[in-house]
């Protein structure tokens, strides 16, 4: 798995266990719906650090507890 599949996987798991759609999401994270959805559709294939601290933000969790997740520990190199 790539490094954006597991970001991709992450992000759609935590929205789900949440019940919020990508574009609540954007909001709580204070980010345009397309910068999430570019992500999840593969347009951003390498986001920002930033980014995802925002998503985290709008989660309520940490980049620690983001990245606590089984897709991160076996990645394929880019």
């Amino acid at each position: 798995m790539t490094a954006q599949q597991a970001v991709r996987n992450r992000i759609l798991q935590l929205c789900g266990e949440r019940n919020i759609t990508i574009n609540r999401l954007a909001t709580l994270a204070a980010l345009p719906p397309s910068s999430v959805k570019n992500i999840l559709y593969g347009k951003s294939q390498n986001p920002k650090l930033l980014t995802i601290k925002l998503i985290c933000d709008g989660l309520g969790i940490t980049l620690s507890q983001f990245f606590d997740a089984d897709d991160f520990l076996d990645l394929d190199e880019p």
